[in-house]
């Protein structure tokens, strides 16, 4: 009860700030959706890093190191750091200038104007929330795994089909419903404030989470050391409580298999395709909305600069414990599913009082990211669906908010149904979630960059993307294959390759092909987009 009753403060604790922020929110629909731009350098950075930073990094790259061994810290994190970096410098500072100089408030408003076609939008405002509601999912999942784990045994009697903890359905219920609060009474600032307090409280924990896992383990790992030398229980134990936590640390490390220990089990080809999952951030909706809420370009120097060590911070604890519980000392049952991996850890590794703290900061990783996907599809909805087709001019803005708001309820009410099925593991849910958004990088880029994209090249790219992707979606069982590859042969020799160097390949070509066939927009549009 200790932890959930830490747990239920954590989360009203939120609840008050986002009730805060709403007393500052002005009567305006751009103060709702993008908060006057008046983002500085700091808040960006805890914003675009807690929005980035998901259960898929805490949640996800713990029960996948425990799955796949130490190769999983290689295929994403140090990737990541850097070409998130790389596509904030590239294309984030790009879009923000051109999207204040022209007012824009989405990614669909930016590509119907771009290529001068209002197709676009429709095909794209259908993919791109399709996209985030597996990425959604991902995080309403983890928090169902995560309390129920730490709950265990706690209501042995109510739940006892559930192991005695809170009901999966129950808590994920709880979560999806304190960040719809403060999201729809906050808006875009109240969803900047909490990400950077909820990003300070995961990164805090997240080290003390690493050090008390690291300390317990390690301690264990010492002892067995000391009686496999010969030496008593007590003798071991009294050893083991002089050494410390690097010792410890070395010492649980020892006890990885081997097969863990290294990505020798994985080919080359398919580590090398990883590298093109970090580039989905360039299409992510909700940072495309984040990067607008910028005071200036300068803003950006902080994010680009800090955000690879935050990376380094928050993914080398998580891949390091998830290695370590394949470790007998870490009593891991061998048949516990990869998204509980974490929250059995804290259970058994952390005192009660502790193990609250340390889950409401696996939590506050996850809900950082679900408050920003949220507002960023209200937004979506209101401005390139309803405004759009139904006249600007027509609707107030305490109108415009409330159409978002009210689409905001729809998708937490939709993502929460999908939640009831059969979970899949996070981390599988999150490279394919991501792989989707990777395969729509080249338009992000050619409408950067290449004056010669066309409209019909970006549907054809669009069009490319979504129907490999589906077809190697259903090809791996929905998502239940968490080894599914693409193999190719080649002079008798096979290659493993990650679906995402498919889907971009196919959709990249696309884009080129058809736009050198079809007709470029008109040069005054040209003008506008390519100004010297």
């Amino acid at each position: 009860m200790i932890q959930l009753i830490i747990i239920a403060m954590y989360l009203g604790l939120l609840l008050v700030l986002g009730m805060f922020a709403s007393r500052f929110l002005q009567s305006t629909s751009k103060d709702y959706l993008l908060a006057s731009h008046s983002i500085g350098p700091f808040l960006l950075l805890m914003s675009l890093f807690g929005t980035t930073m998901t259960a898929f990094a805490l949640v996800g790259s713990t029960g996948e190191a425990y799955k796949e061994g130490i190769g999983v810290y290689g295929m994403l994190a140090s990737s990541s750091g850097i070409i998130h970096s790389l596509c904030f410098f590239f294309i984030g500072v790009k879009v923000w200038k051109i999207a204040r100089r022209h007012g824009y408030t989405t990614q669909i408003q930016f590509f119907r104007a771009r290529l001068e076609s209002d197709s676009i939008g429709l095909m794209l405002f259908p993919v791109l929330v399709g996209l985030v509601i597996p990425y959604l999912l991902i995080g309403v999942l983890a928090s169902g795994s995560v309390i129920n784990g730490v709950t265990k045994n706690t209501f042995p009697d109510l739940f006892g089909a559930y192991g005695g903890g809170v009901p999966p359905w129950i808590a994920s219920l709880v979560i999806c419903s304190v960040v719809l609060i403060y999201v729809f009474f906050g808006g875009m600032r109240g969803t900047a404030w909490a990400n950077t307090f909820q990003t300070l409280v995961f990164m805090v924990l997240g080290i003390v989470t690493f050090c008390v896992i690291a300390n317990g383990l390690g301690y264990k790992a010492v002892i067995a050391d000391h009686v496999e030398a010969g030496a008593t229980e007590e003798e071991a134990e009294k050893s083991a409580g002089a050494v410390g936590l690097f010792e410890r640390m070395r010492a649980i490390s020892a006890k990885i298999p081997h097969d863990k220990a290294t990505r020798s089990e994985m080919s080359k080809t398919m580590f090398l395709t990883y590298l093109l999952v970090p580039l989905s951030v360039g299409m992510f909706p909700h940072l495309f909305q984040h990067w607008l809420t910028a005071r200036s370009a300068n803003s950006f120097k902080l994010p680009v600069v800090a955000h690879p060590l935050f990376i380094l911070v928050v993914w080398v604890p998580c891949v390091l414990i998830g290695v370590w519980a394949t470790s007998e000392m870490a009593g891991v049952p061998p048949k516990l599913k990869a998204n509980v991996v974490l929250a059995f850890l804290v259970k058994n590794e952390a005192g009660a009082v502790l193990g609250g703290f340390l889950t409401a900061g696996i939590l506050a990783a996850i809900m950082s990211s679900l408050d920003s996907q949220f507002l960023c599809l209200g937004t979506m909805f209101s401005n390139d669906m309803v405004l759009h087709y139904g006249g600007r001019e027509r609707f107030t803005d305490h109108q415009k908010v409330l159409v978002a708001r009210v689409f905001i309820v729809a998708i937490v009410a939709v993502t929460y149904f999908f939640s009831l099925f059969d979970p899949r593991r996070v981390f599988t849910m999150g490279v394919w979630c991501f792989s989707g958004f990777s395969s729509l990088f080249p338009l992000i880029v050619a409408a950067l960059y290449w004056r010669r994209l066309t409209a019909l090249g970006a549907c054809a790219s669009v069009f490319a993307a979504v129907a490999s992707w589906l077809i190697l979606f259903w090809l791996s069982g929905f998502g239940k294959n968490a080894d599914y590859t693409v193999d190719f042969v080649v002079n008798g020799q096979t290659y493993q390759t990650m679906p995402v160097l498919t889907i971009f390949a196919v959709s990249a070509v696309s884009l080129v092909v058809v736009s050198l066939l079809t007709r470029p927009p008109s040069d005054a549009t040209l003008g506008k987009f390519f100004a010297k």
